[in-house]
């Protein structure tokens, strides 16, 4: 089976629903490949850190509003091991981390690369907008951090991460995190591990249907 996720890093759903597709894969009992897909909430550029809280407090209407969220996918994200400082936290743009998740791919490290960066974003209050910082961020996970860094400054792997836009685009995908498996059924949504499972069972028995006809 493979499955094409879609997500972006500072998206707090595509943090839980990494944890909770990676959970129910555990319990699914068969040969699956995962490929991370880049895609950008918000393409528009981030001159300077600023604090998340702040930026939903004006993108939600008020403080009331933006602390309701704030509680809720806390919550939610604590049931799944995840830990989210929104007192740290601060907005980036995104596309130089999504370049160096299509780096830390050629070493078989992507999911590892994902992780650390959404690690960085929504519990230590790192600028995954920095391309130091985000080197740094590959260092620490056993990465060259030198190499991410030269990478980083060079324009590789933009056009990689411009295709999995387009991709997503052409797909009708506007939301994330999205599922793609075996590239004809779409799951969007940080859907619960039971319910993955489920979908990812019932995949498996259509195709094995459709397989002996």
């Amino acid at each position: 089976m493979d499955i094409q996720v879609w997500s972006d890093v500072t998206c707090p759903w595509c943090y839980i629903g990494k944890a909770r597709l990676e959970r129910a894969l555990r319990l699914f009992d068969g040969a699956v490949t995962v490929t991370y897909r880049a895609y950008q909430l918000n393409a528009a550029p981030v001159p300077e850190p600023i604090p998340v809280r702040q930026v939903m407090t004006e993108t939600l209407g008020g403080p009331e509003r933006a602390e309701e969220l704030f509680t809720r996918v806390t919550a939610m994200a604590a049931s799944e091991g995840l830990r989210l400082d929104f007192d740290r936290a601060v907005a980036a743009n995104t596309f130089a981390a999504h370049r160096l998740i299509a780096w830390a791919a050629t070493q078989d490290r992507q999911a590892d690369m994902l992780d650390a960066l959404q690690r960085a974003h929504f519990s230590e209050g790192i600028d995954i907008g920095s391309l130091l910082a985000i080197a740094g961020v590959a260092g620490s996970i056993g990465l060259d951090s030198a190499a991410a860094l030269a990478h980083l400054e060079s324009e590789a792997a933009t056009i990689a991460v411009n295709t999995d836009i387009e991709e997503a685009r052409a797909l009708g995908i506007s939301s994330v995190p999205t599922f793609v498996i075996d590239g004809k059924y779409a799951l969007p949504g940080a859907h619960d591990t039971a319910t993955l499972l489920s979908a990812l069972e019932e995949i498996a028995r259509r195709e094995s249907a459709n397989a002996g006809l």
